[in-house]
This record gives C-alpha cells, sequence and structure tokens, in this order.
C-alpha cells in the first residue's frame, strides 16, 4: 500500500529538508575554517560525509517520518472527533439530568399526593373490611346465641317432662291403689285386643 503525502506531511518532509540543508551551512561555515590549512581536500571529506549521512537519513527517515506524522495526525483528528463526539454527549446528558432535577419537585409532590391517595384508600379498604367482619362475627354470635337457646328450651322442656313424669308418679303411686291399678290393666288389655 503506498502511502500517499497530505498536505500536512508535505510540509512536514520539506522543513525537515530546510533543516538539513541549514544545518549542512552552518556546519560547512563553522568546519570551513579549521580546514581552510589543509586546503579544499582535507575540507571535503567531512562535507562529504556529512552529506552521505544526511543523505541516509532522508532516504530511510523519510518516509517513517511522514508515515509516523500521518498516523499522528489521524490519531489527533480521530481525538478530536471523539471528543466532539463525547463533549455532545455531555451536554446530552447534562441537559437531561438539570431538566430531571427541575421536575423533581414536582415529581415529589406527585409521590406525596399518589401516596397520601394510597394510605386514605388503605384507610378505607381496612374500615371496610373491618366492618365486614363485625357484621360477620355478630351474625355469628346471633346464631350462637340461637342455637344455645334452643339447646336451652330444649333441655328447659326435657327437664319439665321429667319433672312432671316424677311428679305425676309419685301421685299415681300415692293416689292409685292396688285395685285401681288391675282395672286399669283390664281395660287396657280389652282396648288392645
Amino acid at each position: 500500500m503506498r502511502h500517499v503525502p497530505t498536505r500536512r506531511t508535505a510540509l512536514a518532509c520539506e522543513l525537515i529538508r530546510n533543516l538539513v540543508l541549514v544545518l549542512a551551512v552552518l556546519l560547512v561555515g563553522g568546519v570551513a575554517p579549521a580546514y581552510a590549512a589543509e586546503g579544499i581536500a582535507g575540507f571535503m571529506w567531512p562535507v562529504a560525509n556529512f552529506a552521505i549521512l544526511v543523505g541516509i537519513l532522508y532516504y530511510f527517515g523519510r518516509r517513517p517520518v511522514s508515515e509516523y506524522l500521518a498516523g499522528r495526525q489521524a490519531q489527533v483528528r480521530k481525538a478530536l472527533v471523539e471528543a466532539a463526539a463525547l463533549k455532545a454527549t455531555a451536554t446530552t446528558q447534562l441537559t437531561e439530568i438539570e431538566r430531571r432535577m427541575q421536575a423533581l419537585p414536582g415529581e415529589l409532590d406527585a409521590l406525596r399526593a399518589r401516596g397520601r391517595e394510597e394510605i386514605a384508600a388503605e384507610d378505607e379498604r381496612i374500615a371496610a373490611a373491618a366492618a365486614t367482619e363485625r357484621e360477620r362475627l355478630l351474625e355469628q354470635a346471633r346464631r350462637e346465641i340461637d342455637l344455645q337457646l334452643r339447646l336451652a328450651k330444649r333441655e328447659l322442656v326435657e327437664h319439665a317432662a321429667h319433672l312432671s313424669v316424677q311428679l305425676a308418679t309419685e301421685r299415681i303411686q300415692k293416689d292409685i291403689t292396688p285395685a285401681d291399678q288391675d282395672r286399669l290393666v283390664d281395660r287396657y288389655l280389652d282396648q288392645v285386643k
């Protein structure tokens, strides 16, 4: 894949090239007087070595430097896009939070009102349940009283009957003689036949 230089990459390469040329001129200007006594041949070797070094650095360093700068530029752009998206998201969330904060007192009032309504409804439900339970207990007590009354009447009637039979037995035993008993038995036998 061939790297297509962007304007910024081209500017970076141009800047590196110009920097190398300036360094070469400064070096030549500073080294030339030192080698003046030896002549031009003595001066040419350090300049040639420097030129070769600069050429090698330029040849091998141009692509990595331009790729690094291009990659760095892409990273910066991506970071800027992400930062803008993050800022937009944060602004939206902040707006939503502010809206909720403004609505919070109203929601609290609504919750309090609903709580009061639920308490009132629960009180009514409890009162209705208590009234129903009271009526059920009263009806059960009435049935129990009626049952006890009937049982008491039956016991009273049985007791009265028992007393009557006992009283009648005692009277019969006092008032009826053995001759009266024989006559009653004969009459009964005649009726049965």
